[in-house]
């Protein structure tokens, strides 16, 4: 093995990594909003039957791939398949995937660090809504404050990944997940005990059939379904890379169900974050980076102390958007070490100039080419997340599943013996018929939802 890539040197810096990588920007923005959409407690039922039935099994597959082939996406591939067959074309998807995603993902965390800045030094102090909307739209219109805070997260994340995998990666990540679920649990607290958060919590978990039946059944199944596969950023190796630093001393069933554990706690607790506030000081809770960057500020500046805790939830959501950028950056910078004998240094120093170059199209998307549109008429951070979310995830899914499960690829033998070395929980064999006939058929309607 080449000596730049390196493990991870605890069990826990491997979970918390992961989870780290899973854990991002929509667990805050996206899981909260469409709960209290879709019926409360019903949408969280269906969300984790899918997490069950789709999350799991497909981060178990690429965890065994990773792992099993000791390398990222493209090499493991190589490695596993079969000769002359070439399954590890879905590998070079898989790089030019957690590019794009990269692409854009750093200009939203690069908000994150903004925001954190901003009420830090009392940005937000004294403001109404129109002046909290402003603030949003003139961070957009700037290039230059955009290009700065993006530079920043693209800097101080390669930086991090120098170090190397323990040194680097693992120890920086164990801290920012820890004092990630510390803040999330505290601003939680400060939420629920609001005057008059009873409603938001009403709102939020309560089993509501009636708000699910006026959506339409179907819709809200088609959302959990979703939010279940996408949460975890499967398809593009972002998690399989992680595969290839594990020990084979645990069971890689029983370490993926504490992945999506705490993925899921930290999408529920944010919702508790949220909603109780939001009905405290009567303010509708919107979607999307509106949600983020214009009704919660509102929110926090009505709080006693709001400039302290609007602080600490930026700092929660940097922490939670730099785990994700941290983890897909490795992916790359991982790539060139495996396949061109690299040094991590230099790996780090060529990904590092890419992506301060990739990133600028989605920065000055917002401002000097916001009149660009892409794809159906969406700009070009929307068309970039769009070619991610809809296309590459979910079609790589459904090959890595393929690979692991057909006698043409991988096999289904070798995915449950890789699976199931070491202690802890195992997958079954009986499952081999759901998972080699209709997980595939879920993940192929998951993928024609997206695109139609």
């Amino acid at each position: 093995m080449n000596e730049s890539r390196g493990t991870f040197g605890t069990r826990l810096g491997f979970i918390l990594v992961s989870a780290g990588c899973a854990i991002g920007i929509g667990n805050v923005w996206k899981f909260p909003f469409i709960t209290g959409e879709y019926g409360g407690a019903v949408f969280v039922l269906f969300y984790l039957l899918f997490l069950i039935l789709m999350g799991i099994p497909v981060m178990t597959m690429e965890l065994s791939v990773g792992r099993a082939g000791r390398a990222g996406s493209y090499t493991a591939y190589k490695k596993l398949e079969k000769d002359g067959h070439k399954w590890h074309i879905h590998g070079i998807f898989s790089i030019i995937g957690n590019y794009l995603l990269m692409m854009y993902y750093t200009t939203v965390s690069g908000w994150m660090v903004n925001y954190f800045y901003k009420f830090l030094t009392g940005r937000f102090d004294n403001l109404d809504a129109g002046g909290v909307n402003l603030v949003f739209e003139n961070m957009l219109a700037s290039p230059s404050e955009s290009v700065i805070f993006t530079f920043i997260t693209i800097v101080f994340g390669f930086s991090v990944l120098s170090f190397g995998i323990q040194k680097g990666l693992e120890r920086v990540n164990k801290v920012m997940m820890i004092a990630l679920l510390f803040l999330i649990v505290i601003l939680a607290i400060n939420s629920v005990m609001l005057p008059g958060a009873s409603e938001g919590l009403r709102f939020y978990l309560y089993p509501d059939w009636n708000r699910a039946m006026e959506n339409g059944i179907d819709k809200v199944i088609a959302a959990a379904m979703s939010q279940a596969f996408f949460t975890l950023s499967l398809g593009i190796g972002s998690i399989e890379i992680f595969g290839s630093y594990m020990s084979k001393s645990e069971g890689i069933t029983g370490e993926t169900i504490r992945i999506c554990a705490l993925d899921t706690f930290v999408a529920v607790i944010s919702g508790l974050i949220i909603f109780p506030a939001c009905f405290s000081y009567g303010i509708q809770p919107d979607q999307g980076p509106s949600l983020i960057f214009v009704t919660l500020p509102q929110v926090f500046m009505h709080m006693p102390g709001g400039r302290v805790w609007g602080t600490l939830f930026f700092v929660f959501m940097t922490f939670a958007s730099f785990s994700t950028v941290t983890a897909v950056f490795e992916n790359l910078v991982a790539f060139y070490i495996d396949n061109l004998g690299w040094t991590r240094r230099k790996s780090v120093l060529l990904n590092m100039a890419l992506l301060l170059v990739l990133s600028l199209p989605c920065i000055l998307g917002n401002n000097i080419l916001k009149g660009v549109h892409i794809i159906g008429g969406r700009d070009i951070l929307d068309s970039e997340d769009f070619l991610v979310s809809n296309i590459l995830l979910p079609a790589g899914a459904l090959v890595i599943t393929c690979f692991c499960t057909s006698r043409i690829g991988w096999g289904f033998d070798n995915y449950l013996n890789e699976t199931n070395t070491g202690s802890g929980i195992k997958m079954s064999p009986s499952l081999k018929g759901y998972l080699k006939y209709l997980l595939p058929v879920l993940i192929f309607i998951l993928l024609i939802m997206g695109l139609v």
